[in-house]
């Protein structure tokens, strides 16, 4: 072996593998293989769906009630086929097939023209102390995307990837975990795509390519392997299966689509008085103001600093006047007070609600209060109790909860100390009785009680759900906001995500662009970076172009961190604050566009935010292709994120494309040289792209949708317009409208043919304006009838 030096060698122990098929039996939409002592299960969920349950001693987990995935039960019947022959099983829905060989139990699948995806490798499937795998070849060609939070670049292949929510403090491009651990991960090649969601809160690595090349390996530290394939045969009908598997987005409320501002922090009632007559006097549109940690008494969550903050119900009040949603910051850490009159701390300690040791030991760490406890977020009393907590907040007048430092985030010593990052112990007690009850009866062989090695991936996505249950319940007429730090798969029901402490880097404003797309292609739609960067000081050239890009994000926030420069728009000059007023009124003119897109992923999926190859995904020139992106179908922008730079190369896919700014036509696919002075993002139009648009308003509700503008670009394309109130849940009773929209080519003309609105909701009063980019205009009042308009 080679040698290394200053370490010791080491042996890995080895793998044991899967034995061969020796019966079969099937029931119902599952099919069980004997393999010996080990057992394996392939259940049809959908005609594109599988799920592969492998348990090396023959015993199955008990289901969770945390569970993020719909209960196989849940999932309508679908006619398939089972065919036995000596060598294989096959199972065939409409869309694809399976096959698994008898000897060594190996699992390919087959699309309906025969291409194989999803091959398992020789290794197959294994297990040895303490860890079970799956290895599966990698295709010719083949990409990798999703995985969740990631940091470097978009195509994953030979990396290798841990999922183990983790404070990812100063991470760069070559960081493994983050804050989120979503398990998830999609693989693209011309003609064929599938997704893999590896069904583990455990911990858990995949490893594309980087141990062995042409092998893909999932590994997990609990007892069995379980993962769902999800055939494509593009990235937009993989993440709708997903999503169905996981759950989706409810619709936020429109304020949220604004722009938020944010810094650790706005210290005092003064301050924020201040920043938000500077965003009205300077006619920069703004919508949501954060209060971080210093708004509360001594960081004791759900309370108010009676020095800095003494009366916060008027000042929410004043700045909902103002147009301004308040959102103010929650961490997980209880301060650990006996005797101190601090009704969260006592009221957990009454009924137990801390997480205790496996000696029955109170559990506590240090985080901003000093020494803490953890509310136990995987038992359900302790999340009710919680949500109510947030009662605190909501009867001030607070719009939405931004949840921090909840991977858990701890030190072993004060944060004034040089201390060490930890975490529960791993054999913590987590979850109720009942859960742990059920494990008992169901694995009549050993007992499997519930510790924090379990469910450590889970805790941010718990306490997420608990703060939207609270604001659901306590603020029941209208919708919430709600951002977490940290989460799993399906955070996206009940929770924006944000990609944490970011740096005032150029490469971290060249990296959020991949980061966020992985993000949405794992399903997690709602998602934004720090502009500006959290940590350093951004330069005004930096936070310029930062802004531009932020403009795109479907979480628009600017946030930095004490001790730092600020980064208020107009904090680098008048340069830079009338190029962020630009940016930001063009995010708020682009508002209706925008919500489409939110009620698209709502009941989707689908990302807001797109890699080219979402769309283009028989184009192998978009797979490595990341400092592009679409926003939605119609909008694609090509950022600079490099100091100095005016010039850069721009990829136009297949199709024709316009230049957002000076009109002028490209047929793809083509490279060009774009030009980017400092007040210029590049930014394109499909052919035929409907967007509509809106004036620019200083917030969101300032005054009536008088005026709807839908500005088409020669084409042929339909559009759906979805409209609500946008910010009351009526749209979930069916309050709300659609508008069917076309464009297409007649005899030299352009015609455009705007379909009768359907639906219960009727917008105010407006004027409709249909701008043909380059030709002209045409005007009309919304009488909610069909028109038809010729250019």
């Amino acid at each position: 072996m080679p040698q290394y030096f200053g370490k010791l060698p080491t042996t890995n122990q080895p793998w044991t593998t899967v034995s061969n098929v020796k019966a079969v039996t099937w029931d119902n939409s599952i099919i069980n293989f004997d393999c010996g002592d080990s057992r394996l299960t392939i259940s049809v969920l959908a005609p594109n769906l599988i799920r592969v349950r492998f348990a090396p001693t023959g015993e199955f987990m008990p289901r969770r009630s945390w569970a993020v995935t719909l209960d196989d039960a849940e999932w309508a019947t679908i006619p398939f086929v089972v065919r036995e022959t000596e060598a294989t099983i096959e199972i065939e829905t409409a869309q694809i097939r399976v096959c698994v060989q008898r000897e060594k139990c190996r699992i390919t699948y087959f699309d309906k023209a025969n291409r194989p995806f999803a091959q398992d490798a020789e290794m197959g499937m294994g297990w040895r102390m303490g860890a079970v795998a799956g290895w599966k070849q990698i295709a010719a060609d083949e990409h990798f995307y999703g995985f969740g939070e990631r940091t470097g670049w978009l195509d994953k292949l030979s990396e290798v990837k841990s999922n183990w929510t983790t404070d990812a403090l100063d991470y760069d491009s070559l960081t493994d975990e983050m804050y989120q651990a979503i398990p998830f991960f999609m693989a693209l090649r011309p003609q064929v795509s599938y997704g893999m969601f590896f069904n583990t809160t455990f911990w858990s690595q995949f490893d594309i390519g980087a141990e062995q090349p042409g092998i893909w390996k999932m590994e997990t530290r609990g007892g069995e392997l379980d993962y769902y394939i999800i055939y494509g045969p593009e990235p937009a009908q993989i993440l709708d299966t997903y999503t169905q598997l996981t759950g989706r987005m409810p619709l936020p409320p429109k304020w949220a689509l604004g722009y938020h501002q944010c810094r650790w922090s706005y210290e005092s009632e003064t301050v924020v008085r201040e920043l938000a007559k500077e965003f009205r006097q300077r006619r920069i549109p703004c919508d949501v103001i954060h209060l971080d940690i210093d708004y509360m008494r001594g960081y004791r969550v759900f309370t108010w600093s009676p020095q800095r903050f003494p009366n916060p119900a008027k000042l929410i009040s004043d700045l909902a006047e103002d147009g301004f949603k308040t959102v103010t910051i929650i961490d997980p850490g209880v301060k650990y007070e006996p005797e101190g009159n601090y009704d969260v701390f006592d009221q957990g300690i009454e009924n137990d609600y801390f997480v205790r040791k496996a000696d029955g030991t109170l559990f506590h760490g240090y985080v901003w209060p000093e020494k803490a406890v953890f509310p136990d977020f995987l038992r359900p009393d302790v999340c009710n109790w919680w949500a109510d907590l947030h009662k605190n907040l909501t009867d001030v007048g607070v719009a939405g909860i931004w949840n921090d430092m909840n991977e858990p985030a701890i030190n072993d010593r004060p944060f004034g100390d040089d201390g060490e990052k930890i975490w529960f112990p791993l054999d913590a007690p987590q979850g109720g009785e009942e859960e742990n009850s059920k494990s008992k009866i169901q694995n009549s062989k050993s007992k499997i009680d519930v510790t924090h090695t379990e469910v450590h991936n889970l805790y941010g996505l718990m306490m997420a759900k608990a703060s939207y249950e609270g604001l659901e319940r306590h603020r029941s007429s209208e919708r919430s906001f709600v951002l977490t730090r940290s989460g799993y798969a399906g955070v996206q029901r009940w929770s924006s995500v944000w990609m944490g402490d970011n740096q005032s880097l150029w490469e971290h404003l060249e990296m959020s662009l991949p980061m966020l797309c992985n993000m949405g292609l794992s399903g997690v739609a709602f998602v934004g970076c720090d502009i500006g960067g959290f940590a350093g000081n951004a330069t005004a050239e930096l936070f310029a172009r930062w802004i531009q890009v932020g403009m795109l994000y479907p979480l628009m926030r600017a946030h930095s961190a004490m001790s730092t420069a600020r980064h208020e728009p107009w904090v680098f000059g008048d340069r830079v604050e009338n190029i962020c007023r630009e940016y930001i009124n063009l995010r708020y003119q682009l508002l209706p566009y925008i919500y489409n897109l939110f009620w698209e992923a709502a009941t989707t999926g689908a990302p807001i935010l797109r890699p080219l190859l979402y769309h283009f995904p028989k184009d192998p020139k978009t797979y490595s292709l990341y400092d592009q992106v679409l926003l939605g179908a119609s909008l694609m922008a090509a950022p600079i994120y490099r100091p100095g730079v005016e010039h850069r190369s721009v990829y136009l896919p297949l199709g024709t494309w316009y230049d957002w700014w000076s009109g002028d036509r490209y047929e793809g696919p083509i490279h060009i040289l774009a030009h980017a002075p400092l007040e210029k993002m590049p930014l394109y139009v499909r052919g035929g792209a409907i967007v509509p648009m809106q004036p620019v308003k200083q917030y969101v509700d300032q005054a009536p949708l008088d005026e709807i503008r839908f500005r088409i670009w020669p084409g042929n394309n339909e559009y759906q317009l979805f409209e609500d109130d946008g910010y009351t849940n009526k749209y979930q009773d069916k309050m709300f409208s659609q508008t069917n929209i076309s464009v297409f080519t007649e005899s030299n003309q352009t015609v455009v043919e705007i379909a009768a609105r359907i639906g219960e909701w009727t917008p105010p009063p407006r004027e409709v304006i249909v701008e043909l980019v380059g030709v002209g205009e045409q005007r009309f009042q919304d009488d909610g009838k069909r028109h038809t308009l010729q250019f």
